[in-house]
């Protein structure tokens, strides 16, 4: 029945389109990931129409012959040095349209994208033991990554515990926070901090490398605000002017009740200190005082990454699904 499917690319993205392209989206999490609420209408549209730090966005969608689209494809081409060998691939089938091609089609005109823009990795994630894990299976991505994703829930928190943790004394060292984008003194000293990543746990996953600076740092925060998403940071400072650790949280425009982890790494010469446990203890002392609408935050892990996993079961977070990523390789033609 693949004949009934059409594929069109979207070479600019209309209020119809996004409306469209929620529709499916919100039905397809419904479906496979039923525990994690979906993206709103504002935020499917600030995703596709606004610009990406260091990548730009290919769309696509397939509809059948009455032309209502029931299926969505969006690639993210990076661009940066020693990522351009990237590309990201999103993919939603409306679970009342599926097993019509509408998949196949999509990651057809997608590895041809691929191709044409010279990428040789693809990567995309799928919820663990899902319908999109075996159609990744099914056209030769293999399995790059296992994540596990953790949920802190507030009403269960121990209240007591987090403060305590965040009150810790740690001599030598400061906490720091701000909101949106770095403040100018600590600018240089946040771009060395995030390079703290780079030994982040990526099984075999061809993620490349990123070189921060203090420009990056401040375009990742335009980024987030130019979804009117709101980024907070808290970061550990040490006196001789270092940040040597830090977390971000993002809450997603529309006071969503759960709040999205971004990253939180320690400096490898200032680790063993208990600074990870400090700061994120000290970001959910900073939501519950300030943010009574978050509720709840949602994070993930390498499953290896024993260190991060042991700091966040500390603070109470818990496991509540999986996901994998997979990777499809693309050797030159």
């Amino acid at each position: 029945m693949s004949e009934l499917v059409h594929v069109v690319p979207l070479h600019s993205i209309s209020v119809t389109d996004a409306t469209a392209w929620h529709q499916v989206v919100a039905a397809s999490m419904a479906h496979d990931l039923p525990a994690v609420p979906p993206p709103g209408p504002g935020q499917v549209h600030a995703q596709l129409t606004k610009a990406n730090l260091d990548s730009h966005r290919l769309t696509w969608i397939a509809a059948g012959a009455d032309g209502v689209p029931f299926a969505v494809a969006g690639l993210r081409l990076f661009t940066s040095p020693g990522r351009d060998h990237l590309a990201e691939l999103e993919l939603h089938v409306h679970p009342a349209h599926r097993r019509l091609g509408a998949g196949s089609r999509l990651l057809s005109a997608v590895v041809a994208a691929c191709r044409t823009e010279g990428r040789r990795s693809l990567i995309v994630e799928a919820p663990a033991d899902s319908p999109g894990e075996a159609f990744c299976e099914r056209w030769g991505f293999r399995r790059a990554l296992s994540l596990d994703h953790l949920l802190l829930r507030f009403e269960q928190l121990d209240e007591e515990a987090v403060l305590l943790a965040a009150a810790a004394g740690h001599p030598g060292y400061r906490l720091v926070s701000w909101t949106g984008t770095v403040p100018d003194e600590l600018a240089d000293a946040f771009a060395a901090a995030k390079h703290a990543m780079d030994d982040m746990p990526m099984g075999d996953l061809d993620y490349g490398t990123v070189a921060w600076d203090s420009e990056r740092v401040r375009a990742m925060a335009k980024v987030v605000s130019d979804r009117r998403d709101l980024l907070l940071t808290t970061a550990a400072v040490h006196d001789d002017g270092t940040v040597a650790g830090y977390t971000e949280i993002v809450l997603p425009r529309g006071a969503s009740p759960r709040a999205q982890q971004y990253d939180t790494a320690v400096v490898p010469a200032h680790r063993g200190h208990g600074l990870g446990l400090w700061v994120k203890a000290a970001m959910v002392r900073r939501l519950r005082a300030d943010h009574p609408e978050v509720v709840e935050i949602e994070t993930d892990n390498a499953e290896d990454n024993v260190h991060m996993l042991a700091v966040n079961r500390a603070l109470g977070f818990r496991s509540y699904r999986r996901t994998r990523e997979f990777q499809l390789d693309l050797p030159a033609l």
